[in-house]
């Protein structure tokens, strides 16, 4: 069986809710580590198979899937692991939960993107400050999406698409010391997700290169 691979930064959000999808799916995968930190993005290696310069990548059946979201969309199509419901309505909201995290808070916080404003901003804007400030209302306005008593989880009693990227950004919050008082309910759901041993073994801490 062909090998699958995932070029990952420990850290990384995007590459934080792939590995809880490859886990939850029980496929197997080794891990090639690209430090952000370090500058590794940008070698011409990586930028053959991820022009953008960003992690995740992921070779699997053949291809080299970028884009967190996409290679999600791609093992659930092809090997049917149910992160969408099957009702259109349903399905539009849990992209919508998903792309809230994802599409929005997420990149804004992106460590590029946070340098560059430090930068012009001659350092009167701190990292920490930027992460706040986004994140907190960020993740007051997902909470105020989620429906009504559901079930476990953001959308039912199922892990789901916005799970895999909830679990990631809570644990930016609380590396940044957001305040999540205004969103208790993505708190207990966050909760109730890292006490599944896929999404536990996902974790930053277990993956952190020695």
């Amino acid at each position: 069986m062909p090998v699958v691979v995932l070029w990952d930064y420990w850290r990384s959000s995007s590459a934080y809710r792939v590995r809880i999808a490859l886990n939850m799916m029980g496929i197997s995968y080794q891990s090639r580590a690209v430090d952000l930190v370090a500058g590794e993005q940008a070698a011409p290696d990586h930028l053959a198979r991820n022009p953008q310069g960003l992690v995740p990548a992921l070779e699997i059946d053949g291809l080299v899937l970028t884009q967190s979201l996409a290679i999600i969309d791609y093992l659930d199509e092809t090997r049917g692991a149910g992160f969408l419901p099957h009702d259109p309505a349903r399905r539009a909201q849990a992209r919508a939960l998903a792309q809230a995290i994802a599409m929005e808070i997420q990149p804004i916080c992106n460590l590029r993107v946070v340098r560059q404003a430090i930068a012009a901003s001659a350092g009167a804007i701190t990292m920490e400050d930027w992460m706040r400030a986004f994140i907190t209302p960020g993740l007051a306005a997902v909470e105020k999406m989620l429906p009504p008593g559901v079930g476990l989880y953001m959308c039912d009693d199922r892990v789901r698409l916005p799970d895999l990227c909830l679990v990631p950004q809570l644990y930016n919050a609380r590396r940044w010391g957001a305040d999540l008082s205004l969103c208790p309910r993505l708190v207990a759901i966050g909760d109730a997700l890292e006490d599944i041993p896929a999404v536990a073994a996902a974790h930053p801490d277990r993956v952190r290169p020695a």
